[in-house]
């Protein structure tokens, strides 16, 4: 690694391969238990993978990395020729994995910097590209830091779902909204707020919930510099759909990435997931 400062974020940030190959950045996996099996997302289980068992309705969970899986990546980046590293992850309100980071990296042979950036998905793969761009440029740990927070403070995510039930299963959304969901037989749109996964609105169907979905971007992303990743689970044909309209509809529109997500994220919100992050520049 030529830089001094190493980027380590973890899987559910979901950069394109090529992206952290190309700069350089590590990628720590979070682990999905699917029946008796321990698998590490993006390499031991695909998002289709596990949208078909989701829909068989398997036992499906998720954990979070070890310590000992993050010492190992601190050291790899340190013996590579860091003498610093910018630790990014997501939300603490949603995982442990923060917490593992912090734990590993008293030990770690230089000095680690753990962000909570309070993100998940691309909204966490945009503060470590910010991140990557500062420690490129010749930047220290601090102003790498700087970097991620300042992209995640200008960064918005919102999610269109099927149904609430696999939020309320893993512990994500409080069991009386989605409870209040069904009982409605409502189309739920949700927010990433505070680094909480929190209902927006409820729409009456997923056309006009899409189209909802579709406005609130728009709206966020208003007449600025904004980059926007499009994210869905077993929903290729509206994230197609919602990607298009969006390069028509926002006219400061930057990057814009359409992917299907992890099955971290997918166990949590089910096949027919679409998602979009907006982020100013």
């Amino acid at each position: 690694m030529s830089r001094h400062v190493a980027i380590v974020t973890d899987s559910t940030a979901y950069l394109p391969r090529q992206t952290m190959e190309r700069h350089g950045i590590t990628t720590v996996p979070l682990t999905v238990v699917l029946g008796d099996q321990a698998l590490e997302e993006g390499t031991e289980i695909s998002a289709r993978s596990l949208a078909l068992a989701l829909q068989k309705r398997h036992s499906v969970t998720t954990s979070r990395p070890s310590p000992e899986v993050f010492a190992a990546a601190y050291r790899a980046a340190a013996d590579a020729g860091a003498t610093g590293i910018v630790s990014l992850h997501l939300s603490a309100e949603i995982s442990g994995t923060y917490d593992a980071a912090r734990l590993a990296a008293k030990d770690a042979p230089v000095p680690v910097r753990v962000v909570d950036t309070g993100m998940v998905a691309m909204a966490l793969g945009f503060c470590a590209l910010a991140a990557v761009e500062v420690a490129e440029s010749g930047g220290g740990p601090d102003e790498a830091v700087a970097a991620a927070e300042k992209r995640a403070a200008g960064t918005s995510a919102f999610f269109y779902v099927d149904t609430l039930d696999y939020l309320r299963r893993g512990g994500r959304i409080g069991a009386a909204q989605a409870l209040l969901g069904s009982a409605l037989a409502v189309k739920p749109l949700l927010q990433l707020d505070a680094g909480r996964i929190e209902l927006l609105e409820k729409v009456r169907t997923a056309s006009k919930a899409i189209a909802r979905l579709e406005e609130i971007v728009v709206e966020r992303a208003g007449a600025g510099a904004v980059d926007i990743a499009v994210h869905h689970l077993a929903a290729s044909d509206r994230a197609d759909r919602l990607a298009e309209r969006l390069r028509e509809r926002v006219p400061g529109l930057g990057d814009l990435h359409v992917s299907e997500v992890g099955a971290v994220i997918g166990a949590h919100t089910g096949p027919g997931l679409l998602g979009a992050v907006v982020s100013a520049r």
